[in-house]
Order: structure tokens, then sequence, then C-alpha cells
């Protein structure tokens, strides 16, 4: 089943409707941008953790872009108000960074994608997204872990990965949620390692690659704009194309090393002295 975290934005700024009175509805789902007809699918709210909210969106949807609006009010007694800001591509979770729509998005394909040209931008997805992890060394996918009957540290915020001493700074953690248990202690669930869907630069870096990838792959059958064009001879024995911007120019591709910050620092194993021989040293040396 996928499922969509939205975090509740009003007045410019992050909140929790809940904490102050207010409350999260659903979220309705529609196959056009303008939002109206007959919705495709309503899904209820769930609290993931203060401030995060959680909608499972049926399976029974078929796999393409959806345009949606949460419903919720701010404050106890506000009138009611909508997040029409939500775009849903389907199916989600499969372990892609982004979507074969957001990278036809940028490719110029338009939407809706037939099953063949969803399959051919998947694949320039997954190339993308192994270049990535081949330079920074690790995965993209973070895994799912559970801690059973832990306590937090004192006046940690639950929500915090260092609340838990089981945690340590040698890897990513995210706290997905938790559950408060009778004795006062909790199960956590908790996300470990890089999650690059999460991190706006690497979905940002995977779909551009990949549109790229399509874009020069003019017998990829997906439909793409192609390069544009600037000049063309009456005869049609020349052609120029336009010159793409350099890089770190507006414009440009994103480079892999703008994802430096994502790569973990090298572990230096600090080199024992070798030991004296016995009985000067600490252990037993045997002379012959």
């Amino acid at each position: 089943m996928s499922t969509l975290d939205w975090q509740a934005t009003y007045g410019g700024a992050a909140f929790d409707p809940v904490a102050v009175g207010g409350t999260v509805t659903s979220l309705i789902l529609h196959t056009t941008p303008e939002r109206t007809g007959q919705p495709a699918a309503v899904a209820a709210a769930t609290a993931l953790k203060p401030g995060t909210y959680r909608f499972a969106i049926p399976d029974t949807l078929a796999a393409g872009r959806y345009w949606g609006a949460i419903t919720f009010t701010p404050a106890a007694g506000a009138p009611a108000s909508a997040d029409r800001t939500i775009r849903v591509d389907l199916p989600s979770g499969t372990g892609l960074v982004t979507s074969p729509e957001a990278v036809a998005d940028h490719a110029g394909i338009p939407l809706p994608l037939t099953e063949a040209q969803r399959d051919g931008l998947r694949t320039a997805i997954e190339d993308a997204q192994a270049d990535v992890e081949a330079y920074l060394s690790r995965p993209l996918v973070p895994r799912l872990a559970m801690l059973n009957s832990v306590r937090p540290a004192p006046g940690m915020d639950l929500g915090s990965w260092q609340a838990w001493a089981h945690c340590g700074p040698d890897d990513d953690f995210t706290v997905d949620g938790w559950t408060a248990r009778p004795d006062g202690t909790y199960d956590v669930r908790l996300r470990v390692g890089l999650d690059g869907a999460a991190e706006r630069p690497i979905r940002r870096y995977v779909t551009a690659h990949a549109a790229e990838t399509i874009r020069n792959t003019p017998a990829s059958g997906s439909g793409a704009s192609g390069r544009r064009v600037s000049s063309l001879s009456a005869e049609g024995q020349s052609i120029s194309y336009e010159a793409a911007p350099s890089a770190g120019q507006p414009g440009a591709l994103p480079v892999l090393v703008t994802l430096d910050g994502y790569r973990q620092p090298p572990v230096y194993v600090r080199p024992r002295p070798a030991a004296a021989p016995w009985p000067y040293g600490g252990s037993v040396s045997l002379w012959r």
C-alpha cells in the first residue's frame, strides 16, 4: 500500500493542528490538476508523530499522477482549511527516489504515461540512482528497524533520534513513529540509513539526469522533446543545437560533487605501536 506523509503548513510556518485543538481530516485525490469532479480516492489521516500525519492510499488506484487536497482545521473554533498543493505519483515506496512522472515533466513528455514509457523512465531512474549510490558508497533506500521497550533520554524530543540511546552517530536515523507501553517504555519505529527520497538535492540530481538520459536517447520511444534546435538550413543539410549551460551556471544539470554532504566520513583506525618483547611488553614473545 502506498502512503503519503504530510506536515501541515499554515501562515507560512510548519505547525501541528492537533496541538492547538485543530484536526486533520482527510486526503482527497483527483485525476486532474483542477481537483474537481468525482474523487479518485479518499484517505483518512493517522497521526504518525506530533506534526506529521500519514495517509494510506488504496492499492486499487492505477499507476500515474494524482492531484490532491488535505482538509484540516488549523485550531479550535477556526474555519476549515485545505492544502491544495498535494501531488502524488503512484505507486510509491518502490525503492526509487523519484517518479517516472517527475522525470517526464523534466523531459517534456506529456502525461499520462503509457506503460512502455513508464518502464523506460524507470530504467533511466535506476541508472541515475546507481551512479549516486556508487559515488556516495551507500544505498539511497533506508531499512526499517524496531526498538522495543526502550526509554528515551530525559528532556529530549521523542521525534529526535538522539532521544534513543540505541541510535548512534555512525549512520542516519529517522524516527518514523512510536507507541507508548503501559510500563512507561516505548516501541520505536526507525528508518536506518540515507533516505534519498526525502532529500531534495538527491531527488533533483536523479530526476535531472534520468531526464537527460531519456532526452539523449531518441530510440527510447519515450516521446521526449530532445535537444533544442537553434538553426536549420533551408535544404535541411545542417542543423545546430542550443548550447547547454556549463556546470555551475543557472539552468545547468547538477553535478555529483553537490552531493558530497551525504558522503559518510571515512573511519580512521589509529595504528597501535608494536609491543616490546616479553617481559618488557604486554605480550609473550617466543625467542628462538
